[in-house]
């Protein structure tokens, strides 16, 4: 089990590095990580939902998304609520406080998903959340030493570097735990490190003698890693290029299911923009995509906040085009109910009226992969749908496409509005080049599932060249 000194030491990636290096050697391995909190959801093969990171770690194995490699998802609702994910189906939403009373009996699938994922395969890599650090909350805890302690699983403690303390990261750690946690601690490893590792010698020796743990080694940090698919919305890739097809995605404050924009961060000819709360849409916009929300009114009142719908309208009027998925899609027609308060206070909201469409909130909630055609570009995509409300209305006969002869999504009369309940889209690399194409960007060529495969091969390289994966795999038990 891999677990933090702190949160956002680059957990998730150093798991699927682990995992594609275990299955480099011929060993069948699962990634599991048994409490997650992220808006970022993939849809599994059993017609769940887990961890976006998860799904990318299951890539590493080789294998397909399942809902007991994440049996606990938290998907955060509100600043002090959040939608509590067990198995891949909703169980119920609640707050903070009414959570902790939940976990004991969240502990018993945590340790049943656990336990068929070990019975099938050779390796279990676990990834921890948040840091075991946070000592007020061991009580019932199922996320790091609880777990760990429950299941019997020996723990590599992983400080960050980059954010400099890394020495009390780890020492610090050791110092506030108990000493049946002291003892699963079987060493640690230190992550990010920029430069020539060996001006860490001492540092590091420092921390074994503090510690009285043993080093797995320390590891510069992965240059490529932003070719992988980034879990939190906040590691998504702002301008930096200044040419090509302008593309500005809009940061909500709830965005969901954002992995509809990390192929398009790859592509040379896309200047990918994430806008956040306060900056303007650009003048010189191409296209506006209104990603996913968790929470569809909530970030509609966030987008007026900002001003974007001032922006939007200008940017329509100068013919630019408009993408929303999902949530996004909601926002942009005429109307948004919610007569049940499935979201939040029961309601209705005017949308964005850039789409003859109406959308109601409704009980079910669609988790499904699904292959479908463009309408535009009569090209084949693969994708998912994972949201609650339906939307109709006359520019549901324009669909954006098809799914089985059945019409998904919407499109303005004059096509440049566009809406869709499909996530992972741009995934598809036939698509997303006639996508791109019909804006005006040259084809690239460019494969994404083979970059994304490429990447992790390298990112398991890497840490062999610097880590003691021998050592680190020969924990297990």
């Amino acid at each position: 089990m891999i677990q933090g000194a702190g949160s956002n030491v680059g957990k998730s990636l150093l798991v699927a590095g682990l995992c594609r290096a275990a299955r480099k050697r011929g060993l069948s391995v699962a990634p599991f990580k048994p409490q997650n909190m992220s808006n970022n959801a993939a849809v599994t093969s059993d017609g769940g939902e887990i961890g976006r990171a998860q799904a990318l770690q299951a890539m590493a194995c080789g294998l397909v998304p399942h809902t007991d490699m994440n049996p606990v998802l938290l998907k955060p609702e509100t600043d002090v609520g959040a939608q509590v994910v067990v198995q891949g189906r909703r169980l119920t939403t609640c707050k903070a406080r009414e959570y902790s009373k939940l976990k004991p009996q969240l502990m018993t699938h945590v340790l049943e998903s656990f336990d068929r994922l070990k019975a099938a395969y050779d390796l279990v890599m676990v990834e921890g959340a948040g840091s075991p650090a946070e000592v007020n909350l061991r009580h019932g805890d199922i996320a790091n030493m609880g777990f760990a302690e429950a299941a019997n699983v020996p723990v590599v403690l992983v400080g960050d570097i980059d954010r400099g303390g890394v020495i009390a990261q780890i020492v610090g750690t050791r110092a506030v735990l108990d000493p049946e946690d002291i003892e699963r601690i079987s060493g640690f490893l230190i992550n990010k490190f920029r430069g020539d590792p060996s001006l860490f010698d001492d540092g590091y020796t420092l921390i074994e003698q503090q510690s009285k743990w043993p080093g797995f080694g320390v590891l510069p940090f992965f240059d490529a890693a932003y070719k992988l698919p980034a879990e939190d919305a906040l590691d998504l890739p702002k301008r930096s290029k200044g040419q090509g097809l302008r593309v500005v995605c809009l940061r909500l404050s709830r965005i969901a299911n954002f992995d509809d924009l990390d192929p398009l961060a790859q592509e040379p000819g896309v200047d990918l923009t994430m806008l956040s709360a306060g900056q303007a849409i650009p003048g010189d916009t191409d296209l506006v995509i209104l990603p996913g929300s968790k929470s569809t009114r909530g970030d509609l009142a966030f987008v007026r906040a900002q001003g974007w719908d001032i922006d939007l309208a200008a940017h329509v009027r100068r013919g630019g085009a408009v993408l929303g998925i999902c949530g996004g899609y909601q926002m942009l027609g005429m109307e948004i109910r919610d007569p049940n308060g499935i979201e939040g206070k029961a309601g209705t909201d005017k949308g964005l009226g850039l789409l003859n469409i109406e959308t109601e909130m409704t009980d079910d909630k669609t988790l499904t992969r699904v292959t479908a055609e463009h309408e535009a570009s009569g090209t084949s995509m693969q994708g998912y749908e994972i949201h609650i409300g339906k939307s109709e209305g006359p520019d549901r006969a324009r669909p954006f496409a098809s799914i089985g002869g059945i019409r998904e999504g919407a499109v303005s009369p004059d096509g440049k509005i566009m809406g869709s309940y499909l996530h992972g889209l741009f995934s598809s690399d036939e698509f997303r080049a006639a996508f791109l194409a019909g804006l005006g960007a040259p084809s690239s060529g460019l494969g994404y599932d083979s970059t994304v495969e490429a990447t992790l091969d390298a990112l398991a390289d890497h840490m062999e060249q610097h880590l003691d994966i021998e050592g680190i795999l020969g924990l297990a038990h």
